[in-house]
């Protein structure tokens, strides 16, 4: 008998034969089944072999909790926890017994949720599966108790959480009682996000009321089954209130990752994987990618080890010294003293060619740099407010041992992906979604890594309504606190406070053809010179290219481009980001927000 048939009931969707023409025990089992996506009928066997997915259009058809924990772990390591606890009628609701009796017998269940200690790719988790065979999902007093010992036990014991969601919302026959199940959950989830642990929630069809306004959306990083419905209210619920039918998709997982709420969608096929990826890169060491071989980190770091110092004491790498004082004052022998020299040399590009050359659709994007300088990037979307902006991007990666939060700009590389992208310039909810993320790493005791590439931020009326100098403003003052370290590459344009909202770091470098100024050269002499076709003119007045924002102290130092070399370009990165945060690290965490302080507290010249 395989997985699905030991655990499947009968439904509507389900086509069987009469009792009569064959055994007992053969009668029970499924035969067909009809697709509620497609409303093809599908072979029983062919859709337990393909994980309750129908293999003409996709759907994802609803699982109960016990094949859900035998496809997500590790064969044979799922032990479970509190098996006993069950709901009581605690009101004497009319028939409540009745269908807690009968929940009990179709599911083979106590209760609507199955609790545990299980490994996923080896990465040791607490997980919790809600069942949607049990009262369809509902959350009375005995879920709410047994997800709570859940993280209360995965807090003492340091465990990430990975939990299923799948529920109607709250149980009615409990009153008010089911009500406070969402603050009491809430409680647990916020101790265990207070002790640095990593809560996965995976939203499955459906995820309603109660569930969605607690522990469903209190998670690091949110996944959602493709078309699975994610609501507060129900959809007949709204219809009935405003009187009015729904809009095609509303609801579903893919309307939850274009608002905002989601992190990805992932396929059932995939699902495994994916949250193996997200536990392991929150293991930090002890839980490497496969691309990372334990030999070639070691080689890297005895190569830094063994680099050439400069006159600073600091290693000579691609990007020069990784203090402003220290470039400037040419120690060593690195590629921003040599750039900057080659700055004043007749026949070098002038300030608006430069310009020019770092709005060039040919310069790698953040996207491009993150494939060749990370290992096993992991996307996050969304700000938890209002919507996705494709204009930032961000998620966790590799970078060599070290588990690294990266952030960047993307202006899209083809003329569809940049009309996508915004060209770059993020609207507020693509600051708040970076924000998130930033938060994140600090939980995680996470490096931050940025890529800088924006004209500006996005300068429109919806802008405005939403707050886009309110997004700036709050990614500038928590970025100043930020206890982990904060690396930030201006890779193309670095145009205004939409630039600054990923700059305030502890290292600024810039690729040596990158620019980054208070104004585009355009808008400057428009408005200082009154002719926009002086910006040639501005470009140079207004010191926005690397040498002369290094020679004012306002970067760290220069990258080489080598000539258009992108390979050689980002292998000078990788070495140069690591050998920084190892460097910064040894500051601990006050000094790495002292040190970003002061940095910053240096700039400017004033006169009494």
């Amino acid at each position: 008998m395989g997985m699905f048939d030991k655990f499947a009931k009968k439904s509507r969707n389900t086509l069987e034969a009469p009792a009569t023409e064959m055994p007992v025990e053969v009668a029970e089992r499924r035969v067909y089944v009809q697709c509620p996506g497609c409303h093809h009928v599908v072979s029983a066997e062919r859709l337990e072999e393909n994980l309750e997915v129908c293999p003409r259009c996709g759907h994802h058809l609803r699982l109960s909790a016990r094949p859900r924990v035998e496809m997500t772990v590790d064969p044979g390591s799922f032990s479970e926890w509190d098996a006993d606890v069950a709901s009581v009628d605690i009101l004497g609701f009319p028939g409540y017994e009745g269908k807690l009796a009968k929940a009990r017998e179709r599911s083979g269940e106590t209760e609507a949720v199955v609790c545990g200690e299980a490994t996923i790719g080896g990465c040791r988790c607490a997980l919790f599966v809600m069942n949607g065979d049990f009262m369809m999902g509902s959350m009375g007093s005995a879920v709410g108790e047994k997800v709570t010992r859940l993280f209360e036990r995965a807090t003492e014991r340091h465990l990430p959480v990975v939990g299923f969601t799948v529920s109607g919302g709250a149980r009615m026959q409990e009153g008010a009682t089911s009500l406070m199940q969402m603050a009491k959950v809430s409680g647990a989830v916020r101790r265990h996000s207070d002790a640095g642990l990593l809560y996965v929630a995976v939203l499955t069809d459906p995820t309603s009321g109660g569930v969605t306004a607690s522990f469903a959306m209190e998670a690091d990083v949110t996944v959602a089954e493709p078309g699975a419905l994610v609501a507060f209210a129900g959809p007949r619920v709204i219809e009935q209130t405003i009187h009015r039918k729904l809009p095609a998709g509303f609801q579903s997982a893919e309307f939850q990752l274009a608002h905002g709420f989601v992190d990805e969608i992932v396929p059932r096929a995939d699902m495994r994987g994916a949250l193996t990826a997200l536990l392991r890169l929150h293991a930090g060491g002890d839980a490497l990618p496969a691309s990372v071989a334990s030999d070639d980190v070691d080689a890297a770091r005895d190569a830094e080890a063994t680099a050439p110092t400069g006159a600073d004491g600091r290693q000579a790498t691609g990007a020069a010294s990784t203090g402003a004082a220290g470039a400037r004052a040419a120690a060593g022998s690195g590629a921003a003293q040599a750039t900057a020299e080659a700055a004043g040399t007749p026949g070098a590009p002038s300030a608006y060619d430069r310009v020019r050359n770092a709005r060039s659709t040919s310069r790698p994007t953040t996207l491009a740099l993150i494939d060749r300088l990370f290992d096993g990037f992991v996307e996050l979307h969304g700000d938890r407010r209002y919507a996705d902006d494709e204009a930032i991007v961000g998620g966790i990666a590799w970078l060599g041992a070290t588990p690294v939060t990266v952030l960047g700009n993307e202006r899209g590389s083809s003329i569809r992906d940049r009309v996508a992208r915004n060209f770059g310039s993020a609207h507020p909810e693509g600051y708040r979604k970076a924000l998130r993320l930033m938060r994140q790493a600090e939980k995680f005791r996470r490096p931050v890594v940025c890529f800088i590439d924006t004209s500006g931020a996005y300068c429109g009326i919806e802008a405005e309504e939403r707050g886009q100098g309110e997004a700036i403003a709050e990614n500038l003052v928590e970025m100043s606190g930020l206890t982990v370290p904060v690396i930030s590459v201006v890779i193309g344009e670095g145009g205004s406070g939409g630039a600054l909202a990923l700059g305030v770091a502890n290292r600024v470098w810039m690729l040596e053809n990158a620019v980054y100024s208070v104004i585009s050269p355009e808008g400057c002499a428009s408005i200082l010179y009154k002719d926009a076709a002086k910006a040639p003119e501005a470009a140079e007045a207004l010191g926005l290219t690397a040498h002369d924002l290094l020679r004012l102290g306002l970067i760290d130092a220069i990258v080489d481009e080598h000539g258009g070399d992108v390979e050689a370009m980002a292998d000078d990165l990788v070495r140069d980001l690591r050998a920084a945060i190892d460097e910064l690290a040894q500051l601990g965490p006050d000094g790495v927000r002292d040190q970003r302080y002061r940095r910053f507290r240096g700039m400017g010249v004033t006169t009494r």
